[in-house]
């Protein structure tokens, strides 16, 4: 199982299907309006596509397809959706298809505004230009210098034809008559730049945001300032006024605070803290309701609703997912339907992987619960750090916890609730260290029973303890003061909990028996290991060495069985495929491979980099990327010819969260390729096999009992008689009889055509009746084969019934049928048709057959081919059985 040539698409076991869990990035969500279905839906661009959520319970809609680049840019009107990427801006029907492709820009496009029937962007060389959005042709262009008059903002204000406002960084701002291409009014500005503009409720009116906190008022109609506000945590993100009769204004900061504004009273009202962990991205006020809707880049969005008194927000519905890359992702079950993923932001999440409705989050983790809840994660000083890593079992999730976490630098387990979607009741500590947290010992790696009823923990001081998952309580220790003199690396338990497996800093691996704690084996390892993982079902151990080496344990022998190197950096995790055949290694060198047990070689490597390289580091992902089984390796064969150890793997993306497909054109790979050409099978294997006809069994195997079926049909005809065809001609041409369609010819109608009728025709030769004839000259068969396998059932009982004389055929005829079947014996091929054709015709013609020398001479050569045949079919059939039995019993 290899990868396809060098550089060109990958690996030819897994592809990129899909990333769960991204809901938002860093660009402004945008609000829709459909009129037919009196609802609103929500755009918020996810890298390479953007996705349209219902505001009503922000369940996704559509997904677009996704583009070449990272959107940098969205915006829509009442039929399209436009996004920027790179120099180019591509406009979505239907949220989903690309319709128009404008090209144009000699730099990245970084702001756009839909104007009627125009659009208007503008790039990062200052050059604004407004688009016929039909055409595709370019209405206006307009460049601006750069140190005089930098474009930051732009906006339409209502009521104002054709006029557009565009805000700068050096603070001015100009209006601009796009039809005329006139300059019509320039304002001076606030000594800073402007970051956000937008119209009020009231006409002639426009909010300024600024980079330094201030929020401008301003009458454009008279250039005066109505009011001014400053924002005491930076620049101003994003502004929006409420319409449903309250004069609020609500600003985002970059810190995730969101300020609310009387406009009435001029006054600061409220302010909703920590509404997003990262920069507000996007506000906006629903038009005529209370609803609030942000987004932000800590990949959220959340819909706000203002009925309380003190015009506060609370939280009315939220998608959330990773605000920080995941460390850690495990199946939570065997379906393979929900995925939990750990990640950096101290988050437990749980991602579908059929719908997203199914995505949960079961929180972050704390010492107090009830505290937290009080007081709000970010306020919480009993929060937890990250997940490092944790197990799950569903065994007995409905009665209690059923999965465990450890916590970086922490002592403190914690249990967690799948079904609740919550931390658990247990915060699982050793009383051993009096519950001096001050120690330098944290929780390395723990692991669930296959039952759900205990959760053995292992600790960076060398003690591994067992805990009952139900109560909390402390069920023993293993070994008689430690289990190892170092950090113990892994844990695992095996399917029937007779065994304990653990490896630690003191590079030795032990076995024990789970229920007395006693030491059964202990095996040496090459080096430290990093981690283990135990196949239940086979009891496979996969053990990851800090020499960047694998090595794999049969539980059952206590022996190393495989060893595999490759890898250039430290092993962050690894797998098993269901089967126990395939085990998945993910390294720090930004790599995946696929290994093969049974054979013990690299197969593939899989895929490659997983994030991209922004010259100071690995840039973060947050996504859970999914990749799918090929279902080459499914439907047909793939070559398990390994990969060589020094094998250079192919540089791919990370998938998105829409499907990705191959657009790449196939390329014949050359003779030197690893892949392996399709084997295509030959007609015959052997000459010294049998070769069946792999024909229907209708076609041959009814053969013998045909009378059987006509007095069956006979019996159980319908009362009624069948309605009868109109005399009318028929539309279709006229074919004839048979498995295998045949136009028949018109006929032409003579003259002179006689009503008598001639006898002549009524004895005329069947086709195949003349093959045989043909036959007995050139000695050659295989036209009459041809033909008869062509025919169904009846009508090879009377092409079989013609050759007797009785029915106008000859007895050389019905010997050039005998030698037919001798051929097709000879040849090895169409074994089954050979004995139904002559079974059938023994039973039509024994009594003639044996009153005939020569018929007799010939069956009884087709009856010695017969029996040459079976002793030599019989022979290999008892040779493999022998070997199939000297297999299974022989001790290997």
């Amino acid at each position: 199982m290899s990868d396809m040539s060098a550089g060109k698409k990958g690996s030819v076991i897994f592809s990129g299907f899909r990333a769960l869990g991204l809901y938002s990035n860093h660009l402004a969500h945008v609000l829709r309006f459909h009129k037919k279905h009196r609802e609103f839906y929500v755009l918020t661009a996810v890298g390479q596509c953007f996705h349209t959520y219902n505001v009503k319970k922000l369940g996704i809609v559509a997904v677009s397809n996704a583009l070449p680049e990272d959107i940098s840019s969205l915006a829509a009107d009442r039929m399209l959706v436009y996004a920027a990427y790179g120099k180019l801006i591509s406009a979505f029907a239907k949220n989903k298809e690309v319709v128009h492709t404008y090209k144009g820009h000699q730099a990245d496009v970084h702001l756009l505004l839909p104007f009627g029937d125009h659009l208007i962007s503008v790039d990062k060389d200052n050059v604004v230009i407004i688009w016929d959005v039909e055409s595709e042709d370019t209405y206006l262009q307009i460049s601006y210098d750069k140190a005089s008059f930098e474009v930051s903002a732009l906006m339409h204000p209502s009521t104002y034809l054709n006029k557009i406002l565009f805000g700068s960084s050096q603070g001015s701002l100009q209006l601009w008559n796009i039809k005329s291409n006139k300059l019509l009014f320039t304002f001076p500005g606030w000594a800073s730049a402007v970051t956000v503009l937008q119209q009020t409720p009231a006409v002639d009116v426009v909010g300024v945001g600024l980079a330094s906190g201030q929020i401008i008022v301003h009458n454009i109609r008279f250039d005066e300032t109505l009011m001014k506000f400053q924002q005491d945590w930076g620049p101003v993100t994003a502004l929006s006024f409420r319409t449903d009769g309250h004069p609020i204004m609500a600003s985002g900061s970059p810190i995730g605070h969101i300020g609310l504004w009387d406009l009435e009273e001029k006054k600061f009202v409220s302010q909703m803290r920590d509404a997003h962990t990262t920069a507000i991205a996007g506000l906006t006020f629903l038009q005529n309701e209370p609803l609030l809707i942000t987004n932000g880049a800590d990949n959220a969005i959340r819909v706000w609703i203002f009925d309380v008194a003190g015009g506060d927000g609370r939280l009315l519905r939220q998608r959330i997912g990773h605000s920080a890359p995941p460390t850690k992702i495990r199946h939570h079950d065997q379906s393979s339907l929900n995925i939990l993923s750990a990640g950096q932001d101290g988050t437990l999440q749980s991602f579908s992987t059929v719908h997203e409705r199914f995505n949960k989050s079961l929180g972050h983790g704390t010492l107090n619960k009830t505290r937290a809840k009080k007081k709000g994660v970010t306020n919480d000083t009993a929060k937890l750090p990250a997940i490092t890593t944790f197990a799950s079992e569903t065994a007995r999730q409905s009665d209690w916890d059923g999965i465990i976490a450890c916590h970086r630098g922490f002592l403190v387990t914690t249990t967690w609730s799948y079904q609740k979607g919550s931390i658990g009741a247990h915060k699982l500590e050793p009383e051993r260290f009096n519950k001096n947290r001050s120690l330098n010992v944290h929780a390395t790696a723990v692991d669930i029973t296959s039952c759900g009823n205990f959760a053995v923990i292992a600790l960076s001081s060398g003690h591994i303890d067992v805990y009952n998952m139900q109560s909390g309580f402390h069920r023993g220790h293993y070994g008689k003061d430690k289990a190892h003199a170092g950090a113990v690396r892994g844990v695992s338990v095996d399917a029937l909990n007779q065994l304990t497996v653990s490896v630690g800093a003191d590079r030795l691996l032990k076995i024990w028996r789970f229920k007395s704690k006693e030491l059964l084996h202990t095996h040496s390892l090459p080096a430290a290991p990093a981690s283990s993982l135990l196949h239940r079902d086979s009891g496979m151990l996969a053990i990851a060495l800090d020499d960047f080496t694998i090595h794999i344990l049969d539980m059952e022998t206590r022996r190393t069985v495989r060893r595999f190197s490759g890898h250039r950096g430290q092993i962050n995790d690894m797998t098993f495929s269901p089967d126990g055949r395939w085990l998945i290694t993910a390294s720090m060198d930004c790599t995946i491979r696929t290994w093969d047990l049974p054979s013990g070689r690299f197969l593939t490597q899989t895929v490659a980099v997983y994030h991209s390289y922004n010259g100071s580091g690995w840039e973060s992902h947050l996504a859970v990327c999914f990749f799918s089984r090929s279902n080459n390796t499914l439907c047909s064969m793939v070559s398990l010819r390994p990969l060589p150890a020094d094998y250079e793997p192919t540089v791919i993306m990370l998938p998105g969260t829409c499907p990705s497909r191959d657009t790449e054109e196939e390329e014949v790979l050359d003779a030197d390729s690893s892949e392996m050409d399709e084997y295509i099978s030959p007609a015959q294997l052997d000459e010294h096999l049998i070769t069946l006809s792999l024909l229907p069994d209708s076609r041959w195997k009814n053969l013998l009992h045909l009378d059987i079926i006509r007095v069956c049909a006979y019996h159980y005809r319908p009362f009624k008689t069948p309605p009868k065809l109109p005399k009318a001609a028929p539309f279709f041409i006229p074919t004839i009889p048979g498995l295998v369609p045949q136009f028949a010819l018109p006929s032409t109608p003579s003259e002179d055509q006689s009503k008598i009728v001639n006898l002549g025709v009524l004895a005329q030769k069947s086709t195949f009746y003349l093959q045989l004839e043909k036959a007995l000259d050139n000695n050659s068969y295989e036209e009459p084969v041809k033909l008869l396998r062509e025919l169904g059932p009846s009508a090879i009982e009377t092409e079989l019934r013609a050759l007797s004389p009785d029915m106008g055929g000859e007895v050389r005829v019905m010997q050039s049928f005998l030698k037919m079947i001798s051929s097709i014996l000879q040849s090895k091929r169409d074994f089954d048709l050979a004995q139904a054709y002559l079974a059938l015709f023994l039973k039509l013609h024994l009594q003639f057959i044996a009153d005939q020398p020569e018929l007799m001479e010939e069956a009884e050569s087709v009856s010695a081919h017969l029996e040459e045949m079976w002793m030599s079919t019989q022979t290999l059939l008892n040779q493999n059985i022998c070997l199939l039995s000297y297999i299974k019993s022989a001790l290997l």
